[in-house]
């Protein structure tokens, strides 16, 4: 059997089931949030709920990023390929975006830790 016939059959599961995790991963870690902003009785100055969740949109679309990648093995015409190029240049954007919020999240709480430290030596 080709190769090339081989990889047009099974790429579509192997991408659908890595969106399929992505999509799990969004669901699951929306349930949690969900579950949170009750407990935290709908204080949305809760940040860490927010960078919980952002981590978690981050890790599912680099699973749907992969499905992206993989889908490029079988694309048959150029419309495709710029469909599919789209959609994955979207998905890397949001992903840097998402990445860039939670460090900067980061960095204020190691800002914060810190200057907490200091008051307390003072």
């Amino acid at each position: 059997m080709n190769i090339e016939l081989l990889l047009e059959k099974v790429i579509p599961y192997i991408a659908g089931l890595l969106e399929a995790i992505g999509v799990f991963v969004i669901v699951v870690a929306s349930c949690k949030a969900i579950i949170k902003l009750i407990k935290f009785k709908f204080d949305l100055s809760n940040e860490d709920i927010k960078i919980e969740l952002s981590m978690a949109m981050a890790l599912a679309l680099d699973f749907k990023l992969g499905a992206e990648i993989l889908k490029t093995v079988t694309v048959r015409n150029l419309d495709e390929f710029f469909v599919l190029a789209a959609v994955t240049i979207l998905r890397i954007i949001i992903s840097f975006v998402i990445h860039w919020e939670v460090k900067s999240k980061e960095r204020k709480d190691e800002i914060n830790r810190a200057k907490d430290e200091i008051s307390t030596y003072k």
